[in-house]
């Protein structure tokens, strides 16, 4: 496979922006850091500015392949091996005058590199990095980078990605090894789970772990303390540094540092910035050094991954087991739900006639903010009994219908983890209660300016003994009125079409300016 010179940079953005359109793992920032003088970009712990497509893809990001080629012929992907399209592949420097170009625009706030497997995992890794050292270093570009690590890479690669990027994922794709074998052979379990590992172990292991969601509400309910890992290290030397490394840590030797233009300027000895590499440091210990003078961190926003759902036999006790076992065991901030849309129409594949499984999509979300955000299990939404969600229920109404006998609760009484438990209640509302009530009584209406679903949660309360209105907590009747009122929302849900990724132009009315 050769880099294809012949295409202009925009040819390329074209194919491969389309091609990176089925990625949905990549959200907001999760990371704070401020803006630097010399440098470009910063990024914002509560999300950076983005908007999403009806199907609930992000776009807020540059979101780019680094190439579609791919050594990998898994039956799924558009970008397979086998299959007849239009390859490119982007040049270490093409991709930052990309983001460089589109974020002077007002475009965007970030980059969502992902990218095939081209030659091998090491060397598309070994692009990647460079993609990215190129723009910290040479660029200083301090915006949000996501990149998705590469199953099979080697694990110093991983390492060296980790301290310039602010979030990586590794993704599991299905949510089985048997799902893996049948669709996907070159890919195994253990490589992809064993890449989240070190991940995680390096996120630890720089000292600055801090709680997921899954973590933080277990240890607020009392039902779970964080496992922290033992820690790891390991220094590399100058010589196996890349070209571009050596280019740019010779450069600062030699009293030269790189300006935001990208080009070699001379200086004297004591403007030289002490941020960048020194020749005598190990490569780890200077990886940890940003631009701007301060320790960096390694996947400061952390980790997450994404299962596509539907293109195999898994139940969704199955996927939602899984789920948990990930953020259990490896500390994932999110794992993302990706609906099969059948694009290679390969005969192992199933056909969907009715199109994606979008509002199953929409339940195992649902199912996995309970997990994250409310303290439930697993176990506790679905069993091999009771293997899938329903279609048309919500998982927590689900849960509280089958549970009729812990309804209704007393809102002045409850303590913090079974108002969670409350269709219509969440955290940031149940926490209004147990603050609220200490000092005052309360009542429907104030329920309400907290925040409280009353047309969810009134059938499951009371307060001061009363309900809100009368009615009869009997499942039959109360799973009747309750998919009664999402009825239309389950239809837009099921229905959306035009699975295509936002243009950045065209639906703005815009034309792209040259570059």
């Amino acid at each position: 496979m050769e880099i294809q010179q012949s295409m202009t940079i925009k040819e390329k953005l074209e194919i491969l922006s389309d091609a990176a359109k089925y990625d949905v793992a990549c959200t907001s920032s999760g990371n704070d850091r401020a803006a630097v003088k010399g440098s470009l970009g910063s990024a914002c712990a509560s999300g950076i500015c983005h908007t999403f497509t009806p199907d609930g893809r992000c776009v807020s990001l540059l979101k780019i392949l680094m190439t579609n080629e791919c050594v990998y012929d898994c039956k799924y992907c558009v970008n397979r091996r086998s299959n007849d399209v239009r390859r490119a592949i982007f040049t270490p420097e093409e991709i930052c005058t990309l983001t460089i170009e589109f974020y002077r625009r007002n475009y965007i706030e970030g980059l969502f590199l992902s990218s095939g497997v081209y030659g091998s995992p090491n060397r598309t890794m070994e692009l990647l990095y460079e993609s990215l050292y190129l723009l910290r270093y040479k660029y200083r570009f301090m915006g949000y980078i996501h990149v998705k690590g590469i199953p099979g890479a080697d694990a110093l690669l991983l390492e060296k990605v980790g301290f310039l990027a602010d979030r990586m994922s590794m993704n599991l794709e299905l949510p089985t090894s048997e799902g893996l074998k049948a669709l996907a052979p070159s890919k195994k379990e253990e490589s992809i789970l064993g890449g989240v590992k070190h991940i995680q172990e390096g996120i630890h292991g720089t000292g600055q772990y801090c709680n997921s969601a899954y973590e933080t509400t277990r240890i607020r309910l009392g039902s779970r303390t964080p496992d922290i890992h033992a820690l790891w290290e390991q220094a590399v030397p100058k010589e196996q540094l890349t070209a571009t490394e050596r280019e740019i840590t010779d450069a600062q030797a030699n009293g030269k540092i790189i300006t935001s233009s990208g080009a070699l300027t001379a200086t004297g000895a004591k403007t030289a910035p002490k941020t960048m590499w020194l020749p005598e440091k190990t490569h780890l210990q200077d990886r940890q050094w940003m631009a701007d003078g301060r320790l960096s961190k390694f996947v400061p926003a952390g980790q997450s991954t994404q299962m596509i759902i539907g293109a195999t036999r898994e139940t969704d006790f199955d996927i939602m087991t899984k789920a948990e076992l990930l953020y259990q065991s490896y500390d994932l901030k999110r794992v993302f739900y990706s609906a099969f849309i059948n694009i290679t129409h390969d005969s192992a594949l199933p056909e969907n006639p009715d199109g994606p499984p979008l509002l199953r999509e929409h339940r195992l979300y649902q199912a996995d903010f309970l997990l994250r955000y409310y303290g439930f299990v697993a176990g506790e939404l679905l069993s091999p009994d009771r293997p899938n969600l329903h279609p048309l229920l919500d998982p927590k109404c689900g849960w509280a219908l089958r549970h009729l006998e812990l309804f209704p609760v007393e809102v002045e009484k409850a303590d913090y983890g079974t108002l969670l438990r409350v269709p219509g209640i969440g955290p940031k509302s149940a926490e209004r209660i147990v603050k609220a009530r200490r000092t005052g009584r309360l009542d429907y209406d104030a329920l309400k300016r907290m925040g409280v679903v009353l047309k969810r949660a009134h059938y499951f309360i009371l307060c001061h003994g009363q309900q809100m209105f009368r009615t009869r907590i009997e499942e039959r009747f109360i799973t009747n009125e309750m998919i009664s009122m999402d009825r239309e929302k389950n239809w837009k849900t099921a229905r959306q079409e035009n699975f295509r990724q936002m243009n950045l132009f065209a639906d703005l009315g815009m034309k792209a300016e040259r570059m």
